[in-house]
């Protein structure tokens, strides 16, 4: 029932010998197979080449060349592949190579749905959406500069120094702010002057303070209103356009706000605190300690 040792070695022996054949019969595929990779690396090497400078003649976004680059690189590396398992295995045709990868593309589609979530999401992007890196952008509670944008993530360098991985299925599924589209941004510095105070004297010496301030854009137009009646003051909104990068607008209020204060004082208008007025029904009496009882009494 049971083999002897001789046989059991026998078989063995013989099957590691037909293995051998075998390796050395398809020995010629490898190396064929193996040029080809090596060939299609060359290839897509020199296409990445000619195609960067040819595209450069094209006034395209960054991000579209690089979506042109990766799907010529894709389609070089697909054909290369198929071309490379067809001569390996001599009986894998084309078709059936394709029709492998069809169907283990469903599986692996259903078992990462959120990994070619974003990569879809990512061609999108680097197809139609405007901002490039360097841009600012706003999306989901994430503020800061676009570092680079890939197929699957784009990297944003948040305004406190942190590197935010954002998946791309959220830049396309959320509202975003590109706040660096423009060169310019309008932007409101808040102030108030008291009640006593003449209103039209008091706008008068903000705006001609604010034309004089350097991150002001003169050419874009600013306003001062009037904007209601606060607890303690004429509440006035100053409004006016700055660099759009966060950093430039934050300087450029403080930037105004000292100014506008400065100037309100040298014309002496009175920039109020909140005053608090107490009223009682009846008249407070006053009780002296014994000393100031004994002051007042000499």
């Amino acid at each position: 029932m049971f083999l002897s040792l001789d046989k059991t070695y026998q078989i063995l022996e013989g099957s590691i010998r037909e293995s051998l054949k075998a390796a050395v019969a398809h020995l010629p595929n490898f190396v064929a197979s193996a040029l080809v990779l090596l060939f299609v690396a060359a290839l897509v090497w020199v296409y990445s080449r000619l195609a960067r400078k040819f595209l450069k003649r094209f006034e395209l976004r960054p991000s579209l060349r690089d979506l042109v680059l990766t799907f010529g690189k894709t389609i070089l590396w697909t054909v290369g592949l198929v071309a490379a398992a067809t001569i390996l295995f001599p009986g894998l045709t084309p078709s059936k190579a394709l029709g492998a990868a069809g169907l283990a593309s469903v599986a692996v589609g259903l078992a990462f749905k959120d990994i070619f979530q974003n990569f879809f999401a990512g061609i999108l992007l680097l197809w139609r959406f405007p901002f490039e890196p360097g841009d600012i952008i706003e999306v989901d509670g994430v503020r800061g500069k676009v570092i680079d944008t890939r197929l699957r993530m784009t990297t944003v360098r948040s305004t406190e120094g942190e590197l935010v991985i954002v998946p791309n299925s959220q830049l396309i599924e959320n509202p975003l702010n590109v706040l660096t589209d423009q060169d310019f941004r309008r932007t409101v510095v808040k102030t108030g002057v008291a009640y006593k105070e003449d209103l039209g004297a008091a706008v008068e010496v903000i705006k001609e303070t604010l034309e004089k301030c350097g991150s002001v854009r003169t050419e874009k137009p600013h306003d001062v209103f009037v904007s209601g009646f606060g607890s303690s003051s004429m509440d006035i909104d100053v409004i006016y356009w700055t660099h759009s990068r966060p950093y430039e607008m934050r300087r450029s209020r403080s930037e105004v706000a000292i100014a506008i204060k400065k100037a309100l004082d040298e014309a002496g208008i009175e920039i109020p605190f909140p005053y608090r007025t107490l009223t009682f029904d009846e008249p407070l009496s006053t009780v002296l300690s014994r000393e100031e009882a004994s002051r007042t009494a000499s």
